[in-house]
């Protein structure tokens, strides 16, 4: 049994450490039928949430599986995620929702775009306000080809 404790003493601090870096990841995906910009956004939980924590001015903010925090979620991505078309016009997000896996959120937005993407901006500044060294990852499909960009400060 002392064997057990020694091994537990080991591996359980592991298990609880906090990950060495910061970043995100989010696809877009063209739908060009109902001409909408798909958004699927990851990013860690305990960083999302640390964020929200700041947003709610020290609050303490820890997401569960209900919608209680959909709104602060909804707003801080609204602040920090943004697009405009080619006459510097900013497009509406909607906020669909969002999904937990592991140690990571994911969240669903949908912007309706109908004109070409052409001269469009994309700002991502998730959580560069929180880490110096966050590294915004950004996927474009279903253009014809895969592109790609980097955001971080």
């Amino acid at each position: 049994m002392n064997g057990v404790h020694l091994l537990l003493l080991f591996l359980l601090p592991s298990a609880f450490q906090r990950h060495d870096f910061h970043t995100s990841l989010t696809e877009i995906q063209v739908n060009a039928k109902e001409k909408t910009l798909e958004v699927t956004l990851r990013v860690f939980t305990d960083d999302l949430e640390k964020v929200l924590t700041k947003a709610a001015a020290g609050q303490k903010i820890h997401l569960v599986v209900n919608d209680r925090h959909d709104p602060s979620i909804d707003r801080y991505v609204k602040e920090h995620f943004l697009l405009t078309n080619a006459k510097g016009e900013r497009k509406a997000l909607r906020y669909l929702g969002k999904e937990f896996e592991s140690d990571a959120t994911w969240i669903y937005l949908e912007i309706p775009f109908a004109e070409a993407l052409t001269g469009a901006k994309l700002q991502n500044d998730i959580l560069l306000d929180l880490f110096d060294d966050q590294t915004n990852l950004v996927n474009l499909l279903g253009t014809g080809e895969r592109k790609s960009f980097i955001f971080n400060q």
